[in-house]
C-alpha cells in the first residue's frame, strides 16, 4: 500500500529544488510566497546579502519565475503581435527585457523573452499569464506550454560571478554578452547560462533540469568560496533593483488585468519605457492606443527622485511645494541606498511636474519613540538608473 500524495491544505505552497539547501542556510526562517512557491525573505541580515551583490558573488533562487514556452510556426508572428517590441530583430540565443500591453495600451505585464531557436522561445514573467497568452493565440499556428516546474533557475550575480563560473568549469562565459545565451555542461549536467539579472550589476541566470539543482548549488558554493558567495532574499535583491531602477509587477504597476478603479493601469509610455515600444513595426495589441499618447503626451511618467535626507519615502505622496496643498503624485518603491550614499525613490508624478531637474516635495512620516512626525523633504527628479556600474557590460569581464 503506497501513501497517499499531501492534501493541498496542508502544504499549499510548492518548495522549489533548492529549498533543502536554502532552508539550511536560512538563519531567521523568513520565508514568503512567490507564485505559488515559498522562497527566502532574507538568510541573515538585509545588509549583508546586499553587500554580497555589489561586492562578492550571491544566489538568488529564481525557480518561481512563471516559465512558458512558445513553439509553432507562427511563434515570431504570434510574439510581435503580443508584445511592443520587435522581436524579429531578436537573434537565436539572445533575450530581450519586453512588455505586452491591452488595446488600451495599458500594461499587462512585462518579462523576458528568451529565443532559443528559429521558432522556439520562453517566455519569464513574475506572474502567470497563461490565459492572456491563449487568448492572444486565437488565429496563430502556436503552441504555448507552462514549463515551470520543469526548469530550475538560480541567479548569480556580482563583480566576481563570471570568476566564480569560470572556477565552476564553464569555459567561455566570459564571452558571454550583455543578454547573451550559452550552453554549458557541469559533469553529467546540462547548464543554460544567460548573461542576464535584476541587480544592475555583472550577473548571470543559470536555467537547468530540476534534478541538477542541488548539485548545481553545491558546485557553486565550492566554487565561489574564496570569493564571498552568499545566498541572497528578497529583501536585498530589492534594495538592488531599486538602484538599478528596475519595476517591481504589483509593485511599481499593477496589471491591467487587475486594476479595479479607473486610473490606476499604466502605459509603458507613462513608466518610462518608451524605448520598448516600437510603433514602426506593424500592428499589435495596444498599438493605436500607445500612438495616441505618443502624439498627445502622457499624463504622467514615472521617474527616479533623490530626496533629502536619510529616511526612506515609502508610499509617500508628493506635492508641488512644502506646503502640501497640491499632490501631484506617489512614491511606489523607496530606499536608502547604500553604494550611492543617496535617498532614493521611483515614483509616478503628473505632468507637468516630471521633467529632469524639476523640484518636488514628499511627504514623509516618521515613527518617534510611538508618536508619529510629519516631514516636508525637497525631492529632485532625477535620471535613472540610480547605479550602473561600468562592470554590468564589460566583456569579458574584470579579472577578481
Amino acid at each position: 500500500m503506497t501513501d497517499s500524495p499531501v492534501p493541498h491544505f496542508r502544504q499549499p505552497l510548492l518548495k522549489t529544488p533548492f529549498h533543502e539547501r536554502a532552508r539550511a542556510l536560512a538563519q531567521v526562517d523568513s520565508f514568503i510566497p512567490w507564485a505559488g512557491y515559498t522562497t527566502v525573505d532574507v538568510f541573515t541580515t538585509m545588509e549583508q546579502e546586499y553587500f554580497a551583490i555589489r561586492n562578492a558573488t550571491t544566489l538568488y533562487d529564481l525557480t518561481p519565475m512563471v516559465k512558458y514556452r512558445i513553439t509553432g510556426r507562427d511563434a515570431l508572428p504570434y510574439l510581435n503581435r503580443l508584445v511592443t517590441r520587435d522581436i524579429a530583430k531578436l537573434k537565436p540565443d539572445r533575450v530581450a527585457y519586453c512588455v505586452w500591453c491591452n488595446d488600451a495600451g495599458h500594461l499587462i505585464d512585462d518579462g523576458t523573452v528568451f529565443r532559443l531557436g528559429w521558432d522556439d522561445y520562453r517566455i519569464c514573467t513574475a506572474e502567470r499569464q497563461i490565459d492572456w497568452l491563449l487568448d492572444s493565440a486565437i488565429g496563430f499556428e502556436v503552441q504555448i506550454t507552462e514549463v515551470t516546474e520543469q526548469i530550475a533557475a538560480l541567479a548569480v550575480q556580482g563583480p566576481t560571478s563570471c570568476a566564480v563560473l569560470k572556477a565552476l568549469g564553464l569555459q567561455g562565459v566570459e564571452r558571454l554578452k550583455p543578454f547573451d545565451i550559452g550552453y554549458f555542461s557541469l559533469g553529467p549536467h546540462a547548464l543554460t547560462v544567460s548573461r542576464t539579472g535584476f541587480t544592475g550589476d555583472l550577473g548571470y541566470e543559470l536555467w537547468m533540469e530540476p534534478d541538477a539543482a542541488e548539485a548545481v548549488w553545491d558546485a557553486l558554493m565550492a566554487a565561489g568560496r574564496t570569493r564571498g558567495i552568499r545566498a541572497i532574499g528578497s529583501q536585498a535583491l530589492n534594495v538592488a533593483r531599486i538602484e538599478a531602477g528596475f519595476l517591481l509587477p504589483n509593485v511599481d504597476f499593477v496589471s491591467a488585468e487587475r486594476t479595479i478603479r479607473t486610473g490606476r493601469d499604466r502605459s509603458p509610455l507613462e513608466l518610462g519605457l518608451d524605448w520598448l515600444v516600437d510603433l514602426n513595426k506593424g500592428h499589435f495589441t495596444g498599438r493605436r492606443a500607445l500612438l495616441a499618447e505618443k502624439i498627445d503626451g502622457s499624463s504622467r511618467r514615472l521617474v527616479g527622485l533623490d530626496i533629502a535626507g536619510n529616511k526612506p519615502a515609502h508610499n509617500s505622496l508628493l506635492y508641488t511645494d512644502d506646503s502640501g496643498k497640491r499632490e501631484i503624485g506617489s512614491v511606489t518603491s523607496a530606499t536608502w541606498s547604500p553604494t550611492c550614499k543617496r535617498n532614493i525613490a521611483l515614483a509616478i508624478v503628473d505632468a507637468p511636474y516630471f521633467e529632469i531637474g524639476s523640484t518636488i516635495w514628499a511627504e514623509i512620516y516618521l515613527n518617534r519613540e510611538l508618536v508619529w512626525e510629519r516631514r516636508m523633504s525637497r525631492a529632485q527628479i532625477v535620471e535613472r538608473p540610480f547605479f550602473a556600474p561600468e562592470r554590468r557590460r564589460a566583456t569579458p569581464p574584470a579579472e577578481f
